[in-house]
């Protein structure tokens, strides 16, 4: 898993459980997590799209919310 959503559900108040390997989600972090995660990628599209950063006007806002997730 991308460090980046490792921050993110912990920071939505998930508990991680080193025995399974797995983070635990109560049904309000959950909603939490998900909005985070939609907060970051519409940071990244509205950068992007304000020409800041290093973005390639040539490269689409999804493939840079993939790579900085770490999604292939």
């Amino acid at each position: 898993m991308n460090d980046r959503i490792k921050q993110l559900a912990e920071q939505a108040g998930s508990t991680h459980k080193q025995n399974l390997g797995v983070y635990q989600f109560y049904k309000f972090e959950l909603e939490n997590f998900a909005e985070l995660i939609i907060e970051e990628c519409a940071k990244i599209g509205e950068l992007k799209e304000q020409g800041f950063g290093d973005y390639d006007p040539d490269i689409s806002v999804g493939w840079y919310m993939r790579k900085h997730f770490g999604v292939e």
